[in-house]
């Protein structure tokens, strides 16, 4: 891996609500409606999964509640989370190179922002995270941490979410890859913005130094764990 400037250890964020409070507030956001599923299906599988996963995140599929759909649902400050105007194919990234659990509500555990990784680039922090034994997030499992955890965004420690990529239609990946970081309220984004959650994109091959690498110690899907990497 090529050599890149020291960073300060990860910063630690509050912890998690337990699962049956993250469904709950789920629930109250309406996510379970989006994604098509009852109410109860939500709290059942919280209920289930709460005993042995102390600190995990509760996630819906992308395929049932996709980020275009989720990031309007994002607070700071009161103002609401958006997508970048020239991202209208944010939910043509999909999860590239981790394998999410085949079912529509799953637990990411042991989660973190990646500090230590400011001013990596993606083409960098990929190989680092998997020799850690550990997953890139993709933008959703990103977007559900922060609808539970808003505090883990911070200025000047915001994060990308590798493990989202566009493939183009002759097969090679797209050059972008997304991130979540606050917007500034300049150009396009609007004044009114400022302050705002904001999904956008990097370049690949491009260092931040405001941007760690999101990532978890795995996935769990109804008591089954696994590492997907």
């Amino acid at each position: 891996m090529s050599t890149v400037p020291d960073a300060s250890p990860t910063t630690a964020v509050p912890a998690l609500p337990p699962l049956t409070a993250q469904a709950e507030h789920l629930i109250g956001l309406g996510v379970h409606e989006l994604a098509g599923m009852r109410a109860d299906e939500l709290r059942g599988f919280a209920a289930g999964a709460g005993g042995g996963h102390r600190g995990a995140l509760l996630a819906v599929h992308p395929d049932r509640a996709p980020a275009s759909a989720l990031a309007p649902l994002l607070r700071r400050h009161d103002k609401p989370g958006f997508v970048v105007t020239d991202m209208p194919d944010v939910d043509g990234f999909a999860p590239c190179a981790v394998a999410l659990p085949d079912a529509p509500l799953y637990l990411v555990t042991g989660l973190d922002r990646g500090d230590h990784m400011a001013n990596w680039s993606p083409d960098e922090a990929l190989p680092a995270l998997a020799g850690a034994e550990r997953t890139p997030l993709v933008l959703t499992e990103g977007i559900h941490w922060l609808l539970q955890q808003p505090a883990a965004l911070e200025r000047n420690r915001c994060f990308m979410t590798i493990g989202s990529r566009l493939r183009k239609a002759n097969g090679t990946l797209d050059a972008r890859t997304p991130a979540i970081w606050i917007s500034n309220g300049l150009g396009r984004d609007g004044r009114e913005r400022r302050d705002a959650p904001k999904i956008g994109w990097c370049w690949w091959g491009n260092r931040h130094t405001w941007l760690g690498f999101a990532s978890a110690a795995g996935r769990v899907d109804e008591g089954h764990s696994r590492r997907a990497g």
